[in-house]
């Protein structure tokens, strides 16, 4: 079967470049091959459930400095379609949208099915025909048509082809294939396994304003952090793991972390913050009194691991006790054993090389008619909105590109 673009991978960019290339070329037929059973999977289970759809910065200029991979050079794709165009683009589809305290954007309806039922409306609406269960195995150039074998011995033919397969090793293989060059993978966006007896019985306790660094090393991020069974996650540690993600899969993800629990008090403010609550409430139980931004569950598990009675009046600590819960508030040291990616929702670190690709169009510098976009390629961002922002950008840029071309 013949088609003037097909698209292969079912998820945020391979559907959004579906949908825009078929609004911009109503007598295009266009298909969409996905390998699995599921569609979408990525933006069902991103925020949550929620789908963390875009981010509320809109300046490019800005942007770029939360993509550890791509930067500036996708400069020119989020200032043409930026979160901004990405917010229009879903409302004038009945998307509404909301902004969070953090800038992460959601539907107002805080389900990430709404994304998802407006794109495959759209899809429905203009025809795109969606086929599951198609692995592509084979591309190849058949009298200036590309000719797609499937897993299940389907052909597909068409003039232009979309990868936007994601990130997999039979992905990389298809891909070496052509072939083109790809840079060195490895997980991001991914919580810290830590076996340690401060933190085994809180699991759920959250902190508000952390610092984490890496022993060792100049990664260091800051932000809210939490307690899990696994160990530690939240946006400190992701952010944390995004910017070391080929760093710290070449010391097999066995390091140190220092982590400050409240980025915005320094030792010595810690310091003079105790030496005050001798003088001031030195009659009072240790325990009853809590340094700002610790929670009150971590303070008490510090103080068993410092061997201090929970009933030790203030005024009694010693230097030496001071000195330990300077420390462990502070810099508390941890050991990292290990990684957790809980299935499809972290990210990969890596992909198709920026410079084998024309980033204004998108389109193969090697094979005219192949496109690329989405986390296929050498371009991943940190938590927050901005790996969808990269899907929908470079998705963008390939219906204007097709457009362009159709319209000559």
């Amino acid at each position: 079967m013949t088609h003037d673009v097909v698209v292969c991978g079912g998820g945020a960019s391979g559907f959004f470049a579906a949908i825009n290339i078929a609004i911009k070329n109503p007598d295009f037929s266009v298909v969409i091959l996905e390998k699995s059973s599921k569609l979408l999977s990525k933006v069902k289970i991103s925020g949550g459930g929620r789908c963390n759809v875009t981010n509320g910065r809109n300046k490019a200029s800005e942007l770029v400095n939360f993509y550890p991979r791509g930067e500036r050079k996708i400069y020119n794709l989020l200032k043409n379609f930026g979160p901004g165009e990405m917010k229009n683009w879903l409302n004038s589809y009945g998307v509404q949208l909301k902004t969070e305290e953090d800038l992460r954007v959601f539907p107002i309806t805080d389900k990430s099915q709404t994304i998802i039922d407006c794109f495959l409306k759209l899809c429905h609406q203009h025809k795109i025909a969606i086929e599951t269960q198609q692995e592509v195995t084979s591309i190849s150039d058949e009298n200036n048509l590309w000719s797609i074998e499937t897993k299940s011995d389907s052909n597909y033919r068409s003039k232009s082809i979309v990868l936007a397969t994601g990130a997999s090793p039979k992905t990389w293989q298809l891909i070496e294939q052509l072939p083109y060059k790809l840079t060195e993978t490895a997980p991001s966006l991914f919580t810290f396994n830590i076996k340690d007896q401060r933190i085994k019985h809180l699991p759920g306790v959250a902190f508000q304003h952390a610092s984490v660094k890496v022993a060792g090393t100049k990664l260091a991020e800051e932000g809210p952090l939490l307690i899990t069974h696994w160990g530690m996650s939240g946006p400190a540690i992701l952010k944390l793991s995004a910017w070391g993600a080929r760093t710290l899969k070449s010391i097999n993800y066995d390091f140190k972390i220092l982590i400050n629990f409240n980025a915005n008090t320094s030792q010595e403010e810690m310091r003079n913050w105790l030496n005050e609550q001798k003088n001031v409430s030195g009659g009072k139980k240790i325990s009853n009194v809590v340094p700002a931004g610790i929670v009150k569950r971590y303070w008490l598990s510090l103080l068993d691991y410092c061997q201090i009675s929970h009933n030790q009046i203030i005024r009694e600590l010693n230097k030496k006790q001071i000195n330990k819960l300077i420390e462990e508030c502070c810099q508390a040291q941890f050991e990292v054993k290990g990684k957790s990616t809980f299935k499809d929702e972290f990210v990969t670190c890596g992909g198709v090389a920026l410079n084998e690709i024309d980033l204004k169009t998108m389109e193969s510098k090697k094979h005219r008619g192949i496109y690329f976009c989405g986390e296929v390629l050498d371009i991943d961002g940190i938590t927050g909105g901005f790996n969808f922002q990269a899907c929908w950008a470079t998705a963008w840029a390939i219906s204007e590109a097709i457009s362009q071309k159709n319209q000559q």
